[in-house]
């Protein structure tokens, strides 16, 4: 009888030695990767599963694909389609201009694109093309969220790729954003809270009544800086030009010091023809667009207007303070007649910093004043020589900006700190993992 001690590997037949203590081979990872990049899976009888069903090219864009700017043969050599396995299935899948996209449709040759146009506790609703009434799929398990934090799972406006698994569809990948709106969550502890990813242009929504606040809209300009365009829509200007014949031209004018170049525009939303007039230009086939704003500033009616029906429900306005009831409970894509995406979201109250802004960027004029002063260290309060204080005597920059900049750039110091000390924990904590593990596969072999 052979010795079958604990201090020994098992032999099989084959030849390939099992782990210690196991009755079961030791997998080749080497031999999996090659075959899982050529398509094959391991199975009982060593078939190749059947061909993914890629949707068409077409009804991709439809939904927001990103079409690549130079043909889809001419896919720059880079070391992740260095393996023949993996160009074959790049081959096969939609073009892209962006290699992790490449690399990773690649690597899951029997998956499909879908983007996630609802999002539900329970859930995600995908799609894989305009005609597509959506498929569910799961979220994460309760288990595995403590390992992602919320930006980091899907949202409304990612890509996914989505292999069936039985009779249900999972997630197997997450393609990389090109841009993300996301905001501080609610609570003392730190948070982001993920609005939408892809997104091309952030319309801005305010109203030109009791809504309207220059402050606010800064606060929104600070937020959804992040790969997307702003613009900034005026809502209710029938309204406005009824009570004054200038208030359009004095509130643009009160937006010119603080949108720094950022296009405005004033419409009245449920005048469907004056909508798509005035935004057009950003809703192009292929595109996608967010609707930002406060509750009751018109973001459904203009959903409704460049849809062409009562889609969305909208809901009535408090005279006192012109605020609206939440109509729109949850964010959701929607393809447009134009051939652009758009995503509305429900009424935000509170807009926290996510401590990855770039305060700079939307105070360029109050950061170049800044330089100007005389000490480095100018807190713009009483120290002489200070280039700030000068501009606002003279009346070239509002002391409101100037107050609002000061507390917006305090708001993302202390996010970014509470965000720098998320970081140090979770890298921490991977440390310790891997030692953990370490140790664990010293004393009983890898598991």
């Amino acid at each position: 009888m052979p010795d079958r001690g604990r201090g020994r590997a098992n032999v099989f037949p084959s030849g390939v030695p099992g782990r210690r203590g196991s009755l079961r081979a030791r997998r080749n990872p080497t031999a999996r990767r090659q075959n899982r990049r050529a398509g094959y899976v391991e199975s009982r009888h060593a078939q190749p599963p059947p061909a993914p069903l890629i949707p068409e090219l077409a009804a991709l864009q439809a939904i927001g694909w990103p079409l690549p700017a130079e043909p889809a043969d001419a896919v720059p050599p880079d070391s992740a389609l260095s393996d023949p396995g993996l160009s074959a299935a790049a081959a096969s899948a939609p073009p892209n201009d962006d290699p992790a996209w490449r690399r990773l449709l690649a690597e899951h040759p029997q998956a499909r694109p879908a983007r996630v146009i609802e999002q539900h506790r329970s859930g995600y609703v995908v799609s894989d093309g305009p005609d597509s009434a959506g498929f569910p799929v799961d979220s994460l398990p309760e288990w595995q969220r403590p390992r992602f934090p919320p930006e980091q799972r899907p949202g409304v406006g990612d890509w996914l790729l989505i292999e069936r698994s039985g009779s249900r569809d999972k997630v197997v990948a997450l393609l990389p954003r090109h841009s993300a709106i996301k905001r501080g969550a609610a609570g003392e502890h730190y948070k982001q809270q993920l609005i939408a990813a892809n997104i091309d242009t952030v319309f801005v929504v305010c109203g030109l009544d009791a809504d309207f606040n220059p402050r606010r809209i800064e606060r929104y300009l600070l937020l959804v800086r992040g790969g997307a365009e702003p613009v900034i829509v005026l809502t209710k200007a029938d309204a406005a030009l009824a009570a004054d014949p200038e208030a359009v031209a004095l509130a643009t004018g009160a937006l010119v010091e603080l949108s720094q170049g950022i296009q405005v525009r004033a419409v009245n939303a449920r005048d469907r023809d004056g909508v798509l007039a005035a935004l057009s230009p950003w809703l192009g086939p292929g595109r996608t667009v967010v609707l930002v704003g406060s509750s009751g500033a018109g973001k459904s009616t203009i959903t409704n207007s460049l849809l062409g029906s009562d889609r969305m429900k909208t809901g009535a306005v408090r005279e006192s303070d012109a605020r609206g009831r939440h109509t729109t409970t949850h964010r959701a894509l929607i393809p447009l007649p134009s051939g652009a995406c758009l995503i509305d979201t429900p009424g935000m109250r509170e807009l926290k910093p996510t401590g990855e802004e770039d305060i700079g960027e939307n105070f360029a004029d109050v950061e170049a004043l800044a330089e100007q002063c005389k000490f480095r260290d100018c807190s713009h309060h009483r120290e002489p020589g200070c280039a700030v204080r000068a501009a606002i005597e003279a009346g070239k920059l509002d002391p409101q900006r100037f107050a609002n900049y000061l507390k917006l750039r305090e708001e993302v110091a202390g996010a970014a700190n509470k965000l720098a000390n998320r970081r140090a924990q979770k890298s921490e904590e991977k440390v310790l993992g891997k030692a953990l593990n370490k140790r664990l596969d010293e004393k009983y072999g890898r598991h």
